[in-house]
């Protein structure tokens, strides 16, 4: 009876061939499909390696500075990025420059798209700028001749935006965010606040079970197989070389995800697929010195934070000399740019957040919980909820007083008060943290340093030993012609060629497409082949994961015993019972700056008016709470323009906000004492400012506890009463107000 009702029409085994059948017609078409799409990207590539300037920018742009005519030539530009039609550019605001990775792709993906960093800055009313790059360095170049032609990169755009209410926001993304920091630190007067990107700033730190890439210099015996793929390329190194050692952090997606994600969804993921392949197929060179010096000085050295970085003419690299805020941007997703490797710089630096003020500096981080390292500047959910509050909002992050703070994101609801206030679907708040939040994300042992400092010593004899007895040989070997041809025949490259039309098969591929499409019979989503295929692609997937954490696993276990084998470090000169410290000290040079500037400000309390009376008592108020929220400073700049008087300039106010912090930070009660003799006789001019400095207090939320008590406080200081009504010839301050 059970096989009669099965062969019955409509039965279990015909609607099971039916299936088959079904799947079969739509694997056929998508594996067709599929082809066209593997031709459409190996023609993409051919046609984007064969442009002079190839790049991914979605918008028009303007030459401003061809890098290849400059003294000193390096195969850098600046660009100005042309607005369109609809967006609308403030010329006071102050401009925004991005500056993209040269880390084995080409330039662009700063702003390939609208929900890009370029995109949500000009939305917000930003000029922007970008610098790229050309696929071949020039002959001589070196990191610092590219640093040196930044620097007049920048300077053009400051001297383009002479009414621009602060000097640039430069961004830079991955391995221009390292770049950035250098150069800040050798030029800080030309910088405003830099947000800096998924880049590694601390190369050795992370976490145990996790992140193994910076295992990899250690795992290779250091840096002399840099120094030998340079010569192998005649003087150039590969960059997709750096491409490939990407690729080998994810091979599930590498080898599978990647392709099955466009094969299972032809229909509708094409377009986005060959948009991103477009960038990363358009593989760069570097010279050899420049890939050298990063690897010895960075990745395996680690002598960004240490300061022992020393360019020409004696000048050392410090980042404690960057006077602008720092932004922080990292993710726990981001295997390339853990969080620990974007902020562990900060313990190199600084023993606590006092010294971090003692300096000067503002650094602003904040941590994506999941997106991976390309998110951080690609993806457009975080370009429009994170880089669209940085670009809202740099104006708040540049007048922060000095500290550690962290960037939080809370979405805007119907219970959000004062919404009107912030800026997006986003309220950004800026927390004060301390050293030890940086510390809770985990980082080294003493014995891990050791090890990575043995590493690097290894590194450092190897690479000697090729130079003397192996490198000379090489260089007489290779010639550029033999360079070209092995990097044409580059796996990488050697993909995107096999399936271009270049290739007769592919060519017959596109014969049939037209006919494909135009008799396209997607199958149906409830289909139990689909459903098997799904689960083939979870198994892979899963088998390739268990690998590359096996494989991951065993690197770390190598890494750790070989290079925290006592005789091995006692043989390259590390004491294995050091207690290694990075951090270093403040230079008498500093201190004895410091002490000069705390002089003044304390001999300073008692001058000034009614507006550092309001700004100190703001402050003081305020910081009972430890954050800045954005509608605070929204409400603050709505009343300078409704009440303020004589308009200061942004870098006065930043100078003043510094001032009256320092002056609090020095001597509480002293500063705050001072306050009646700071304020005018006139009653009504002292109860409006404090009902502005009240109705910025509560633009955020009530205002309670502490912040009452303080304020109260002020209220007596400023001869009023903390709840008092204004003077009724004074209009009072609207935070619904439309802003002028």
């Amino acid at each position: 009876m059970a096989m009669e009702n099965a062969s019955l029409p409509g039965g279990p085994i015909s609607e099971l061939i039916a299936s088959a059948i079904e799947y079969m017609v739509d694997a056929g078409q998508r594996s067709v499909l599929f082809l066209d799409v593997m031709r459409q990207r190996g023609d993409q590539y051919r046609d984007h390696v064969a442009q002079t300037a190839p790049h991914v920018l979605q918008y028009a742009a303007e030459l401003i500075i061809d890098g290849r005519k400059l003294d000193e030539p390096v195969n850098y530009a600046l660009v100005r990025i042309i607005p369109p039609k609809n967006v609308e550019i403030d010329l006071k605001r102050r401009p925004f420059i991005v500056i993209d990775p040269r880390a084995g792709h080409g330039p662009g993906i700063g702003g390939f798209k609208a929900d890009s960093e370029i995109g949500v800055a000009m939305n917000a009313g930003h000029p922007c700028y970008f610098i790229g790059f050309l696929p071949e360095p020039m002959p001589g170049q070196t990191i610092e001749r590219v640093a040196h032609a930044e620097a007049l990169f920048i300077e053009k755009v400051i001297s383009r935006h002479p009414d621009a209410d602060g000097k640039p926001c430069v961004i830079g993304n991955c391995q221009a965010g390292w770049a950035v920091m250098i150069l800040a630190s050798l030029r800080p007067e030309l910088f405003g606040p830099l947000i800096i990107a998924g880049a590694p700033l601390a190369y050795w730190a992370g976490v145990h079970g996790k992140y193994p890439m910076r295992y990899s210099g250690g795992l290779l015996g250091g840096s002399w197989l840099t120094a030998l793929a340079g010569d192998l390329g005649a003087g150039k190194f590969d960059g997709a070389w750096l491409v490939q050692n990407f690729e080998n952090q994810n091979p599930s997606n590498t080898l599978w995800t990647k392709q099955y994600n466009v094969y299972s969804k032809v229909d509708t993921e094409a377009d986005r697929y060959l948009e991103f392949e477009r960038w990363w197929g358009g593989h760069v060179n570097l010279n050899a010195e420049e890939i050298q010096f990063i690897v010895d000085e960075l990745f395996i050295g680690n002598n960004l934070a240490a300061g022992k970085i020393e360019m020409s003419g004696g000048r050392k690299v410090d980042l404690r000399n960057i006077r602008s805020p720092i932004v922080v941007f990292c993710s726990k997703g981001d295997n390339i740019t853990p969080p620990q490797q974007a902020l562990d710089w900060i313990l190199d630096c600084y023993a606590d957040v006092d010294e971090i003020r003692a300096y000067g500096q503002t650094i602003v981080y904040t941590v994506h919980e999941s997106v991976g390292h390309l998110g951080i500047f690609v993806s457009g959910g975080v370009a429009k909820k994170e880089h669209a509050e940085f670009s809202s909002n740099i104006d708040l992050i540049d007048v922060l007083p000095p500290g550690l703070y962290e960037a939080t994101f809370e979405a805007k609801g119907a219970d959000t008060a004062n919404a009107e206030l912030a800026v997006g679907q986003w309220v950004m708040r800026c927390e004060a943290r301390t050293l030890d939040d940086i510390r809770a994300m985990g980082g080294n042992s003493p014995e891990d340093e050791r090890r990575f400092a043995t590493a690097k010593r290894v590194s450092e004899l190897n690479l000697a030993a090729y130079q003397k007895y192996v490198q000379p040989w090489i260089k007489r070997m290779v010639t550029p012609q033999m360079a070209e041809l092995a990097r044409n025949m580059h796996p990488l490259r050697l993909q995107y060629e096999a399936f271009s039309e270049k290739n007769p098969i592919m060519s017959a591929v596109s014969s049939v497409v037209e006919r494909v499409e135009e008799n396209r019979k997607p199958v149906s989503k409830d289909n139990p082949f689909l459903a098997f295929q799904e689960l083939m692609s979870k198994q892979i997937v899963h088998a390739l994961d268990s690998w590359r954490d096996s494989q991951e696993a065993m690197s770390e276990a190598i890494f750790l015993n070989v290079y925290g084998s006592p005789a091995l470090q006692v043989a390259v000169g590390i004491d294995p019972k050091s207690e290694p410290s990075r951090r270093r000290e403040m230079s008498p040079e500093h201190r004895a700056m410091l002490e000069k500037r705390i002089a003044e400000l304390e001999s300073g309390i008692g001058e000034g008016g009614l507006r550092e009376a309001a700004l100190r008592a703001l402050l003081y108020v305020g910081s009972a709470r430890g954050m800045v929220d954005e509608r605070s400073i929204e409400a603050l700049r709505r009343a300078r323009r409704e009440h303020g008087g004589e308009r200061m300039s942004l870098p006065e106010f930043k100078m003043l906000v510094r001032e009256q912090f320092f002056m609090l930070l020095l001597d509480r009660e002293g500063a705050l004492a001072a306050i009646p003799k700071l304020l005018p006789d006139d009653v009504n001019q002292r109860r409006t400012a404090f009902a502005l400095i009240r109705d910025v207090l509560s633009a955020s939320e009530d205002i309670t506890g502490e912040r009452a008590s303080r304020l109260t406080r002020i209220a007596s200081l400023f001869g009023v009463e903390a709840g008092g009504e204004r003077d009724s010839n004074v209009a009072p301050f609207d935070p619904k107000a439309k802003a002028s």
